[in-house]
């Protein structure tokens, strides 16, 4: 657990740990077994108490319960950073509509690394078409650990349509080619895999197959494995010729 202290140090440009990103997956059978009663938490979730809404909050991490989303969306705006991230990661898993706008706010007006972080991941899971100019904003200008998870998130409006997918993929192109943390262009050439799933064979389609192919020459091994394993699996000819050059040592 982060206290005060901890949280002023959140703006510092590193890969910020969220104090839930060790949480189990929901389909955990363990972590199911655990799960805190819904309604004594959705009655804690406007609690007078700070610690009491944190932990209604974090509870939502693991439920899934549509009823919980009006008050964690007004969570989102809590005094407390702990709340807020809390709240962010808790719609991300309880994706809603209604929640996207408050997010895409949130994001603007936070100053906290870890929400910032948190509502990043939200706005992803929350696949939908206007969560695109945030995450593309995130990915350009936030610190790494934002960036880091906007890549991914980008990768996942090829659920929403091709046209938003087509979108995507020139902010993640060039984040792949420039970004400095290998594990922000990592995710990019992830990403980038995911949304050329979505988007016809066409002038954007092939300019991302040639981000991935310049990316089998990454600096770092684990952007040039993750680059090689999108082209693997899109299974595009020129990509996997130039995998094959590379193994035969032709480029």
């Amino acid at each position: 657990m982060y206290d005060d202290d901890d949280l002023n140090l959140l703006n510092a440009d590193a890969v910020l740990e969220s104090p839930l990103d060790r949480l189990a997956p929901i389909d955990d059978p363990a972590a199911e077994a655990d799960k805190p009663d819904v309604e004594e938490m959705l009655g804690l979730l406007s609690s007078a108490e700070v610690p009491q809404r944190m932990r209604a909050a974090r509870a939502f991490c693991e439920l899934q319960d549509e009823r919980a989303t009006p008050q964690l969306i007004q969570l989102l705006a809590d005094g407390c950073p702990l709340v807020r991230v809390s709240a962010a990661y808790a719609l991300g898993r309880n994706p809603s509509t209604d929640a996207v706008e408050p997010l895409i706010q949130q994001y603007h007006r936070d100053w906290n690394g870890y929400v910032r972080k948190g509502v990043v991941w939200a706005l992803g899971n929350c696949r939908d078409r206007r969560s695109l100019s945030p995450l593309v904003e995130a990915l350009e200008t936030d610190i790494s650990a934002v960036r880091l998870w906007a890549a991914s998130s980008l990768g996942q409006m090829a659920d929403v349509d091709a046209e938003t997918a087509a979108e995507s993929i020139p902010a993640v192109a060039k984040a792949l080619a420039r970004d400095p943390l290998p594990a922000v262009r990592s995710n990019c050439a992830w990403s980038i895999g995911q949304l050329c799933q979505a988007v016809p064979v066409g002038e954007v389609y092939r300019g991302a197959i040639a981000a991935l192919i310049d990316a089998l020459s990454d600096p770092d091994l684990g952007v040039q494995e993750d680059a090689k394993s999108a082209l693997l699996k899109l299974g595009d000819p020129s990509g996997l010729q130039a995998i094959e050059e590379i193994e035969l040592g032709l480029l």
